[in-house]
């Protein structure tokens, strides 16, 4: 079978790769390779979105990636990856509605963010929420899913635990999390960092906590929050409301589960009269996240993108200069 004509050169197989990382640096560096690995040298582009993206442009063709990875496609305008000779993966990062089930106004206002996207910008788009791999799949090509990865630089081995041990929130504020966290707030000192933790700031604020609280959006929207995985590993002990999907983890195994602030407050008084009550799941947990680990799963992620291109072409066109 002849193979499909693409409008870029491939690399050959197994030749050391560029992988330039877009999207806004506030949320998405943590996700992305902060170091060289298995042959990938990884560069991270801040982009915001809007339709000014002379400087992005610039900066990957300066760059000249052999793959790009963008966080959130929907961010850009357009056509604007017109003039990229190389793949582009889309990386889909928030839940959408599910099909089969009762939707939700997150849901469907994430929905409506991604119906600005542009298929012609991506070659193929990856979902980090399985359950809404039918609402992604009427607008992108859609690929795989998977949850997002952890920068290598973020993971630490868990350590003995404070007394009283540190613990944290890392999240933007809503009515549901304000509600949970409140009453902790007033009794404990529990700092919330709601925007712009980054970078060095975030790596310092994960090394000096013991646990770390995973709170969904809304009281009644079950989905993974991908700062599970972050806290984990950082060796921290997780305490989060159910997870849908859980991508392999385990209540009691690698996470504590708490159903409402009610459970919350309880785990969170246990810990601190007993900082080690938990350690074997902060263990167990920090062993899962590893699997997770950027340097890990973006190098075989962007292999195997070659590949399938290499199979199976794309729909994206190119423009010749």
């Amino acid at each position: 079978m002849p193979r499909p004509a693409l409008p870029y050169p491939l690399p050959p197989e197994g030749a050391p790769l560029r992988v330039a990382f877009v999207g806004q640096r506030t949320y998405f560096e943590e996700a992305a390779m902060d170091r060289p690995a298995a042959g990938v040298t990884p560069r991270f582009v801040d982009f915001r979105g809007g339709p000014d993206v002379a400087r992005l442009l610039d900066d990957l063709h300066r760059f000249r990636p052999h793959a790009v990875v963008v966080f959130r496609p929907d961010a850009l305008p357009r056509g604007a990856m017109d003039s990229i000779a190389a793949p582009v993966v889309g990386m889909v990062t928030e839940a959408l509605p599910r099909a089969g089930r009762s939707s939700h106004p997150t849901l469907d206002y994430n929905l409506a963010e991604l119906r600005r996207v542009d298929r012609g910008n991506v070659d193929r788009a990856i979902c980090a929420d399985p359950l809404g791999w039918e609402a992604a799949t009427a607008l992108l090509p859609t690929w795989r899913s998977m949850p997002l990865p952890v920068a290598d630089g973020l993971y630490g081995a868990p350590r003995p635990s404070r007394h009283p041990p540190r613990i944290v929130y890392i999240g933007h504020p809503t009515m549901h999390r304000e509600d949970a966290l409140l009453g902790l707030k007033h009794k404990f000192d529990l700092p919330h960092y709601a925007h712009a933790l980054m970078g060095r700031e975030l790596r310092d604020v994960l090394a000096s906590s013991d646990v770390g609280i995973a709170l969904g959006n809304d009281r009644w929207l079950v989905t993974f929050e991908s700062r599970t995985l972050v806290h984990m590993a950082a060796g921290q002990l997780v305490l989060s409301e159910p997870l849908d999907p859980r991508f392999g983890l385990d209540p009691g195994i690698h996470y504590v589960q708490v159903a409402d602030k009610y459970e919350l407050d309880l785990r969170v008084h246990q810990l601190v009269a007993q900082p080690d009550a938990y350690d074997r799941v902060r263990i167990r947990g920090h062993h899962f996240s590893r699997q997770f680990r950027a340097s890990r799963v973006w190098p075989r992620v962007i292999r195997d993108l070659l590949a399938d291109l290499s199979a199976f072409g794309t729909e994206r066109a190119v423009a010749t200069a």
